[in-house]
């Protein structure tokens, strides 16, 4: 059964951790080698989770971090509205 791209992006995190059943993790190459957005996708994932754990609390100004936390208190007061 081949994947879907909002499958494969549902499942990014998992793949990156290696949280993946064999059977998924097949799945989600598979379509990897058949889709060259979703093969960029987890380029910038990668290059995201690469660059945000070179950052440390000093890189942040006060300013950003209180807009994170607004961001982030506003998603997590409405999930449903992605």
């Amino acid at each position: 059964m081949s994947m879907a791209c909002k499958e494969l992006v549902e499942l990014v995190t998992d793949y990156l951790e290696g949280t993946l059943s064999p059977e998924e993790r097949t799945r989600f190459e598979e379509h990897l080698v058949e889709c060259g957005g979703c093969r960029t996708y987890l380029a910038q994932m990668r290059e995201t989770i690469h660059l945000t754990g070179m950052l440390s609390e000093k890189d942040i100004t006060p300013e950003a971090e209180n807009e994170l936390l607004r961001v982030f208190r506003d998603w997590k007061a409405n999930p449903s509205e992605d």
